[in-house]
């Protein structure tokens, strides 16, 4: 389905009616770019665009498919950029991935989205509001993205580490809970959040570190016709900018992989800790019961003895018998219950 197609010239944005004279106007390589964007596109949707584009098979099919790890690509003069898109939802905790893919080129920006996300939107929305960022071309909608979608990363790096608290201050509180479901359930949040920010890590670093004679993989990837291009943005150096703000996305996701790593590592610890208490109250409920069931055991045995009603017994014929074994039994387990608790058993 096609979620938005528009051109984009010196910074604004001049609508297209259809998919065909979209694709037709980034043939022509008039001034400016075409940013496309599709959700879900199904194989002969996306084929179409691929020919009109001329956007490499591999990548294609990677698109199509979906379910790629975060990755960054070049093939020829088009990057190829795979994304998750993560949403926190508070009143149940919990994480879902979406899937974001751009095909980059100097004359074009071609979105795919697979599952639920707004991030897309989101960057439209805001790079339209800021004509001088959008000039730079199709290299400022990469940037919007990634940078929307570590932006997002970071909120939910403070959503996990609220819930981690939670959890840690729950586990080592007095009152007795099972927590060990919900731990579990936190670390595969966690889990699915560092699936989705650290493999983006290295990618992210070859973009700006570039490949072969060192330039770097933006180099070249703005608006045509000599606007919109890294090195010519109102005579400000575009590409420096750019690669300036990358590294400051970057350092915001490599900070959010090194919390989340984190917060796994803790959830261990937090979850070893708490099955260790399980086993330690489970010991001391078992003591409990074992010292209970040994001073109930000692008035079942005199009871059990004297119960047998036998016509020779000692005792039987005396006046204070009956008294006699309850204090008897009183008094023993007067002193097992001192002595279970001198030492702790109650």
């Amino acid at each position: 389905m096609i979620v938005d197609v528009a051109t984009y010239a010196d910074g604004r944005r001049g609508e297209v009616q259809d998919l065909s004279g979209a694709l037709q106007h980034c043939r022509q390589r008039v001034e400016g770019f075409l940013w496309l964007e599709l959700e879900d596109p199904g194989e002969d949707e996306l084929a179409r665009v691929a020919d009109a584009l001329g956007l490499h098979p591999l990548a294609v099919e990677d698109a199509v498919e979906g379910h790629q790890r975060p990755k960054v690509e070049r093939y020829g003069d088009t990057l190829f950029v795979v994304l998750k898109a993560l949403s926190y939802f508070d009143d149940r905790s919990a994480v879902e991935t979406a899937e974001v893919m751009l095909f980059v080129d100097d004359r074009f920006v071609v979105s795919v989205r697979r599952g639920r996300s707004e991030s897309l939107v989101a960057v439209r929305e805001s790079l339209q509001e800021d004509p001088e960022r959008l000039r730079r071309g199709p290299h400022a909608v990469l940037h919007g993205v990634l940078e929307r979608l570590v932006d997002e990363y970071e909120a939910i790096d403070l959503e996990l580490e609220r819930d981690v608290a939670q959890m840690e201050e729950q586990v080592f509180s007095p009152a007795r809970s099972s927590d060990a479901e919900r731990i579990y359930n936190l670390k595969r949040e966690v889990l699915e959040v560092r699936r989705a920010v650290a493999p983006l890590v290295t990618p992210m670093k070859q973009l700006l570190a570039g490949g072969g004679g060192g330039a770097t993989d933006l180099e070249g990837i703005g608006g045509s016709g000599g606007s919109g291009g890294l090195d010519e943005v109102d005579g400000t150096d575009g590409g420096e900018q750019s690669l300036l703000e990358l590294r400051d996305v970057l350092d915001g996701l490599v900070r959010t992989v090194e919390h989340v790593e984190g917060y796994d590592r803790l959830l261990t610890d937090v979850l070893n800790a708490h099955l260790a208490q399980v086993s330690v109250r489970q010991n001391d409920d078992m003591r409990k019961i074992s010292a209970y069931a040994a001073m109930f055991a000692v008035p079942t045995l005199v009871a059990g003895i004297y119960g047998m009603n036998f016509e020779h017994m000692p005792e039987l014929d005396w006046r204070w018998g009956y008294p006699a074994c309850l204090l008897l039994m009183l008094t023993i387990c007067l002193g097992m219950f001192r002595a279970f608790k001198r030492s702790g058993w109650l």
